[in-house]
């Protein structure tokens, strides 16, 4: 068995392939799988993956299937993966060069779940910003989620995590086919599953905005249906926490992430849209999720459960 499976989907990623590809190679491990799923392509990706799986065949293994989005590759590359551990890494992307000999240590130790940071670059290679959060040790996938849900902008992206395979295989976890921002439903139950867990301060993910990409510039369509299916995970998330017998206290946490999540998905929306998601909200009851810790947050509560729109403003006001 391969100590970690590297799952690229591919589409279209004739321009930034080859640099994805050699990021992994260059890790120089034979612990190292890098799982490669064609879904769909109409350009020349299969021509170039076929070329480095020819000189790489002991490394790289090769699936082609029919468009049916990255939820559903993903999950397709879980089922294919040969590895104990699973690494997500987009095919616009690349790896820091040094980032599985940091990392290996943590799976010799069989740690659950091992969490890296993320910068992101424009196509020259420039630094655009690198993502902070929280670093710690020896925690259990409930307290790391603790400590991430409140400051990681990144808590539910999947390709900044190492995970243990049979987290997805024990528990049947998959991500959403037919959803956008499929991560936001799936990646809290990742964690919070994990019985252990590390966040470490090292920046192992190179995330590439290229402008006027159609894959990275959402529409409103996208955006108004991203605020829906998010509404919709919610709805799954509370089916999982009692699937998964929770204790209180976490799946409290879980609640209060996803509806402050849905909240300012909100903004995002048009007049006429917000609102209709805001009494879709208000039928969910999501606002009593909100927890008030001192006089300040129960004034803010309290104008959260009269009006929604004038506790996002007051949110703004405060912010800036």
């Amino acid at each position: 068995m391969k100590k970690l499976s590297v799952i690229i989907p591919v589409y279209n990623g004739e321009k930034t392939l080859k640099k994805c590809i050699d990021s992994v190679l260059k890790q120089k491990d034979e612990d190292i799988e890098i799982v490669l799923v064609n879904d769909g392509s109409t350009d020349s990706s299969d021509k170039i993956v076929q070329e480095y799986k020819e000189k790489n065949p002991k490394v790289i293994s090769y699936y082609k299937k029919k468009n049916t989005g990255v939820a559903d590759t993903r999950n397709y590359g879980i089922q294919k993966a040969k590895g104990q551990y699973i690494l997500f890494l987009d095919a616009d992307d690349y790896l820091d060069i040094h980032l599985y000999g940091l990392i290996k240590q943590y799976m010799e130790k069989d740690i659950d779940l091992i969490k890296f940071k993320l910068q992101r670059e424009d196509a020259k290679g420039n630094v655009i910003e690198k993502v902070d959060g929280p670093v710690f040790e020896d925690k259990t996938g409930e307290e790391g989620f603790e400590e991430l849900y409140a400051t990681d902008v990144l808590l539910d992206s999947p390709c900044v995590y190492v995970i243990k395979k049979e987290i997805f295989t024990k528990n049947k976890l998959e991500f959403k086919v037919g959803t956008e921002h499929e991560d936001f439903g799936l990646m809290p139950f990742v964690i919070v599953l994990a019985k252990t867990m590390i966040s470490i301060n090292f920046y192992g993910y190179h995330y590439v905005q290229v402008e006027n990409s159609i894959t990275r510039n959402d529409n409103y369509e996208k955006t108004k249906k991203k605020a829906y299916d998010a509404l919709k995970q919610y709805d799954e998330a509370l089916i999982k926490i009692e699937k998964y017998k929770l204790n209180k206290h976490i799946a409290e946490i879980l609640k209060t992430y996803y509806t402050n999540a849905i909240l300012l998905k909100t903004e995002t929306l048009n007049k006429k849209d917000q609102r209709k998601y805001i009494k879709e909200i208000r039928r969910r009851k999501m606002t009593k999720n909100i927890k008030a810790k001192n006089a300040k947050q129960s004034l803010r509560k309290l104008i959260l459960s009269l009006n929604i729109k004038w506790y996002l403003n007051l949110r703004r006001k405060v912010k800036s």
